[in-house]
């Protein structure tokens, strides 16, 4: 039986127990790590921080976003994952915190983006946002997470469009994506992601 709380901690940390994610090589493409912070609302509910990006960003100007970015020469992808989450939340974490990582995301960009997981149970209130980095910061929460996606068709490409219904908006690829293998590991189900398409406007 699937834990109602799909983001309590147990559940999980059990859940990746038994995962294995898939790595890509780079092939001349860029490392990126984003984060699935697991931390708590006001009120004690389980919840994970998701942006959207500001509209004078140069890279993917307004679009949903999990804290994250580029993996910097030196560091290992946990580091760069946790220093993302530092810069762009204000959420200090150790490697220790993290939990477990899905399967490998390559982008139409040319990136290989990394997810993690990673605990850390503080308030969402409390976290202080870059301004330069983060227009919007929303609490998404177990209920919000477990929800069926779309899967969309385009002349472009034989793989589906994924879409991740979230409040009044759709979230495409590649967090739409991330976001979809969450909810299936979460849910006892190791769905992989590899054939899951971005949108045409999210080539670039």
């Amino acid at each position: 039986m699937v834990n109602a709380d799909l983001l309590d901690r147990a559940h999980v940390e059990s859940a990746f127990s038994t995962f294995e994610p898939r790595s890509v090589d780079l092939d001349g493409r860029r490392l990126a790590s984003v984060v699935f912070a697991l931390m708590r609302d006001a009120d004690g509910t389980s919840v994970f921080p998701l942006t959207k990006r500001p509209s004078k960003m140069r890279a993917h100007p307004g679009q949903f976003a999990l804290p994250g970015g580029s993996v910097d020469a030196g560091e290992t992808p946990e580091e760069g994952a946790l220093r993302e989450l530092s810069e762009e939340l204000g959420l200090t974490a150790a490697t220790s915190d993290i939990i477990g990582r899905l399967d490998d995301y390559v982008t139409r960009s040319g990136f290989v983006i990394r997810p993690f997981v990673v605990w850390s149970g503080a308030e969402i209130e409390k976290l202080v946002p870059n301004p330069d980095e983060v227009a919007s910061l929303y609490a998404v929460t177990s209920a919000e997470l477990d929800v069926d996606p779309r899967f969309v068709s385009i002349e472009e490409s034989p793989n589906p469009v994924v879409q991740w219904p979230f409040r009044t908006s759709l979230v495409h690829a590649p967090t739409g994506a991330v976001v979809y293998q969450l909810r299936e590991v979460l849910s006892g189900r190791h769905t992989r992601i590899d054939n899951l398409e971005q949108p045409v406007f999210a080539w670039r």
